[in-house]
């Protein structure tokens, strides 16, 4: 599971990176974050007419069928092996895949009855890009001519060598030159999708063990991703 993550870098600094433009509305600077947990905002690049476009999307998807919105937090993640025959997924899966670049992640390992966040970057430095899925949804108790809300969910797939037995998934991390593939919408495209869910090659990644106090979304700041110390681990 991926369920937190880091996005400090401004949409500007990510749309160029990808070679892409910024949808209407969004703010180039954004609001950096060192917490961020499901429905809240993550960046989703897609292809619109045939350019590159980065957008807002609420973490956490709701297909297009689902009469409450709370289906989304059961909906944050989607794992790689079964989400072309997922209902919730499937038809995202063939004609709405969407890239979602990030700082960095958490995840929590277990360690008796004391659980330690370990916070994942990319070893180059780079933003990390999800494979990522949206959607759009008309909330039923809104006007007819209300905006739609995007959603969107994380692929995982089984953990690489990278992730040291901290958790037994990862998100589906693209490498840059997979991104045309991933976002492809023609008769193939569900195909090509299928064989980039996979780990990480090793030595893409890279962790340390960080502030506890990042298990609360209420904490943000970059003291979340400091080297956790003995002090911070008793403090929480």
């Amino acid at each position: 599971m991926c369920g937190r993550v880091t996005l400090f870098s401004p949409p500007s600094r990510l749309a160029r990176f990808l070679d892409a433009t910024l949808a209407a509305g969004l703010d180039p600077q954004g609001h950096p974050s060192w917490n961020i947990g499901p429905q809240r905002q993550l960046f989703g690049l897609t292809m619109v007419d045939g350019r590159r476009v980065l957008d807002g999307y609420q973490w956490g998807l709701i297909p297009s069928w689902a009469t409450s919105p709370a289906i989304a937090n059961s909906c944050i993640n989607a794992r790689g092996e079964t989400v072309a025959e997922k209902p919730s997924f499937r038809e995202a899966f063939r004609t709405r895949p969407c890239v979602l670049p990030v700082d960095g992640f958490y995840e929590w390992a277990i360690q008796g009855r004391h659980r330690q966040p370990h916070y994942f970057t990319r070893r180059d430095g780079n933003p990390a890009l999800f494979a990522g899925l949206y959607e759009y949804w008309r909330d039923p108790t809104l006007p007819i001519d209300a905006p739609l809300r995007q959603t969107c969910t994380v692929l995982t797939t089984e953990p690489s060598d990278d992730i040291d037995g901290v958790h037994d998934r990862m998100p589906v991390i693209l490498d840059p030159l997979d991104v045309a593939e991933w976002l492809r919408i023609d008769e193939k495209g569900a195909g090509v999708r299928q064989e980039l869910i996979r780990p990480a090659p090793l030595g893409t990644l890279t962790h340390l063990a960080v502030n506890p106090a990042v298990g609360s979304v209420r904490n943000d700041g970059p003291e979340m991703i400091e080297p956790a110390t003995a002090r911070t681990e008793r403090l929480f």
